[in-house]
Parts: C-alpha cells; sequence; structure tokens
C-alpha cells in the first residue's frame, strides 16, 4: 500500500543529500571536536561549517548558533536562561495562549514557581492583538516568547513588527521559529529578535538536533552544565551526525526557499477541492505557512478522519490534541474560538517539497466519502445538518 505523508509539520524525511552528509560521521570521522590532535581537531572544521550553513539560513553570524538537541531544549534553553540573568530583578513572561507545549508547559511551571505569566489570546483568525502585547509589557517584564509560526494552523506572526514593538521597551524577545525556519525567509540582520529556536527533524534533517541563535550581547545562563562547548552556553560533547546532517538541511533549505510557491500551489488545490466537495467545513488560520491546512469538518470526530485516512495510506494529523477521557479539542482550536462541532473535526494536512500533485488528488478522491460516511453514524449531525451532508459528498 502507497503512503501518502502529509504530516510534515509533525516531523519531515530526512532529505537524501542529508544521509549522504552524515553518513562519514557514524564511521571513519568519529573524533571528538574538543581533542587537541588533528583526527579530532578535523571534526570542529565539520561542525564549524554546519554552524555557516544554519547561519546563512537565518540570516546570522556563525558566532550566533548554539547547536541543541532540539526544539524544546531552545525554547527551554532561552526562556530560563534569560530569566537566571535576570533573577530577582524581573520574573514577568508574556507569551500566547497557541504556542507549543514546549514554550507553553514551561511558563506554566515556571508560574507555579513565582513567575507572574501573561498569556496573550488571539482572534478567531489565529492572529495577534499587537497593541494588547504593547499594553501587556510591564517593567517587570523579563521575555517576551511569541512563535513565528504556530504548528497546528500555520499562521504566521508578523514576528518583525513584534519584535520592535517588544525592544522599544528594553526587553528580550525570543521566537520558537521551528516550524518557519525553511518555509518562509528568515533574515535576523534584519529583525531585531534576541533569541530563536529552530528543529533539525521539520526540516528534512534528523530527529535529536536544534539550534537556538543567541544576539551576540544577549546575556544567557546556560541549562546544561559541565562543559565549555557551544560557547560555554550548552555542554555536552557535540552530536556531530545530527549537526552536520542540520547544517546540509539548512543550505538545501535556503536554496529550496523560492520554490514554496509550489507547496503553496498544492496546498491550495487541496483546500479548494475539500471546499468544493465536502460541506460544513471551515479552514482555521488567515497568514498561513504555504505548507499548512487545518480544516474542521461539524459533526464528525477527526480521530475517525484520521483511522480513515490511515487505512487508505495517508498520515495526517487531528487538530484535537485530546487526552485520554477527555472532550477538549486542541488548545489552539479553542483559543481561536472555533466552535465545539467543528473543533473536534479538525485535521491538519501539512505538505513539504516531496509533495506531489498526485498524492493531493489521490486525497481529494477519497476525503468526500469518509465525510460523508461518519456524518451518518454521527450523533452530533441532527437539526437537519445531517440531511444537509447526505449524498453532497464527491465519492
Amino acid at each position: 500500500m502507497r503512503t501518502v505523508y502529509l504530516d510534515n509539520n509533525a516531523t519531515t524525511m530526512v532529505a537524501p543529500e542529508v544521509i549522504e552528509a552524515m553518513h562519514p560521521f557514524w564511521g571513519d570521522l568519529y573524533g571528538n571536536a574538543s581533542s587537541m590532535h588533528s583526527f579530532g581537531g578535523q571534526i570542529a572544521t565539520h561542525i564549524a561549517r554546519a554552524r555557516e550553513q544554519v547561519a546563512a539560513l537565518l540570516g546570522a553570524d556563525p558566532a550566533e548558533i548554539v547547536f541543541t538537541s532540539g526544539g524544546s531544549e531552545s525554547d527551554n534553553l532561552a526562556i530560563k536562561g534569560t530569566l537566571e540573568v535576570l533573577a530577582g530583578v524581573k520574573r514577568h513572561i508574556i507569551t500566547t495562549r497557541v504556542e507549543h507545549p514546549a514554550v507553553l508547559g514551561l511558563v506554566r511551571h515556571l508560574s507555579e514557581r513565582g513567575f507572574l505569566v501573561t498569556e496573550l489570546p488571539v482572534e478567531s483568525d489565529g492572529s495577534l492583538d499587537l497593541d494588547l502585547l504593547e499594553r501587556s509589557i510591564t517593567p517587570e517584564t523579563a521575555i517576551v516568547s511569541i512563535m513565528w509560526a504556530n504548528n497546528e494552523t500555520g499562521v504566521v506572526f508578523p514576528i518583525h513588527r513584534i519584535a520592535e514593538i517588544v525592544k522599544a521597551r528594553g526587553v528580550v524577545f525570543h521566537t520558537d521559529a521551528v516550524q518557519a525556519a525553511g518555509k518562509v525567509p528568515i533574515n535576523l540582520a534584519g529583525v531585531p529578535v534576541d533569541l530563536l529556536s529552530i528543529s533539525g527533524h521539520k526540516l528534512h534533517a534528523p530527529k535529536g538536533v536544534g539550534v537556538l541563535y543567541v544576539r551576540k550581547g544577549t546575556k544567557l545562563m546556560p541549562q546544561v552544565i559541565g562543559g565549555h562547548h557551544e560557547g560555554n552556553r550548552r555542554a555536552g560533547t557535540e552530536n556531530v551526525p545530527g549537526i552536520v546532517g542540520l547544517g546540509r538541511a539548512a543550505e538545501l533549505a535556503l536554496r529550496e526557499l523560492p520554490n514554496e510557491y509550489r507547496i503553496a500551489q498544492l496546498r491550495d488545490r487541496l483546500e479548494a477541492g475539500i471546499r468544493e466537495s465536502c460541506p460544513d467545513v471551515r479552514v482555521n488560520g488567515a497568514e498561513r505557512l504555504p505548507n499548512t491546512l487545518n480544516v474542521s469538518f461539524e459533526f464528525v470526530e477527526g480521530e475517525a478522519i484520521l483511522l480513515m485516512l490511515d487505512d487508505l495510506g495517508i498520515a495526517a494529523s487531528s487538530g484535537s490534541a485530546c487526552a485520554s477521557g477527555s472532550l477538549q479539542p486542541s488548545h489552539v482550536l479553542r483559543a481561536m474560538g472555533v466552535p465545539f462541532t467543528f473543533a473536534h473535526g479538525s485535521i491538519r494536512f501539512s505538505l513539504s517539497r516531496y509533495t506531489v500533485e498526485d498524492e493531493i488528488d489521490f486525497v481529494l478522491r477519497h476525503m468526500p466519502g469518509i465525510i460523508k460516511r461518519l456524518r451518518e453514524i454521527s450523533p452530533f449531525a441532527k437539526d437537519g445538518a445531517f440531511e444537509r451532508t447526505l449524498g453532497a459528498g464527491r465519492d
């Protein structure tokens, strides 16, 4: 059975060129970059090259690139590292209600330990009220952490303007760019961001490697102690294969950025086809990443849709992050005020540069029948809504 993989916001295929670049470092090139001898010293050269490749993708200086184990560690290092620098001086954190759990989980943990946390709401289209952000900054604000693009809906925040607002008040600004890197242009030379997180496995590099960009002059307390690595900002022997792989992936992503319009065209084809063939649907989010479509089907459970898609070899994800025994939909959709009857039927399709038109058409051939069958058995389809859906799908 064929696999149609449309879950690239969860993780991506490691690019063949990346695997090729990493291969020597699992074999002959196994030295430690910190060693005094030349066998280890040559490894440092490859790490430096990867640092340059990542810096080029971000419009940064290589000295501002800190390699980590992934996006979650980068977020933790940015936020906790800043708060430790300002310990006893500033204890206020600003973020949004739609952040990734790597940020939301952390700030809520910190709120239980005496920090004041402001979670900004979003509008129904996922956008942010920038006037409210500005009013929320106080003399006690230590850091503002707002994602570049949302992992569920793909909504892109105006990071340049947000950074200007935050920096005008003299506050440290961090952005989680895990979903944005490699999908939209990022030029940190022209955007006043202090700290930025990315993760390798979201841009066709392996899992277990990421980056925290730290602008020159930004003070940060390391969270992993015990060595001089990464400019004394993150101790631990380097994950050389992962770092080299991320560097090559960043190089490929920069090269492919002009082709993101093709991915957007495929996404739009999928969106238009679903709107045309499936009644009572809504697309969640306005200004979005070119690869992301979050769509809600009224009176249908997202998990049931996923199971039927999976039976066909189609990999997507649910916009409903329901815990076992819970009927609560995704925190992102709740923050956007998506109606209950839609929120539970939310599916996220996320494409990559490896997605082809035939795969989109395959999904569109099967999606209407899936929705029709599920609505026929839905206990929520009533008051005339059920009758509206019968016979409306395209098999």
